[in-house]
């Protein structure tokens, strides 16, 4: 998991949406094997290798919002015109994910 979120971090960087689209795939895959895992399976060393890959991933989610938000600013500089799209301020940002336990 580990190398697939730096993978996608050079993707996310390198503007390479197909490279992007495959990390995506990988990662759903590789969480799906570890929703298979048992708590009491995983060691001292994996929960150091799940710290840092929770860690990365935190860091490519924001990498992917700053991305979002200059694309979007250049897309209104370009067309004058404000966002189409803009999320209810009365709900938090991804409340409706919910979360992951």
């Amino acid at each position: 998991m580990v190398d697939v979120l730096q993978s996608e971090r050079d993707a996310l960087a390198g503007m390479d949406l197909e490279a992007i689209m495959g990390c995506a795939y990988d990662k759903y895959e590789l969480c799906g094997r570890m929703d298979d895992t048992g708590a009491s399976e995983i060691d001292e060393e994996c929960r150091g290798l799940l710290d840092a890959a929770r860690r990365l991933n935190e860091v490519n989610r924001q990498l992917r919002n700053l991305i979002a938000a200059n694309v979007s600013a250049r897309l209104e500089a370009l067309t004058g015109s404000p966002a189409l799209y803009r999320a209810r301020s009365a709900a938090p940002a991804y409340a409706y994910t919910g979360a992951r336990g």
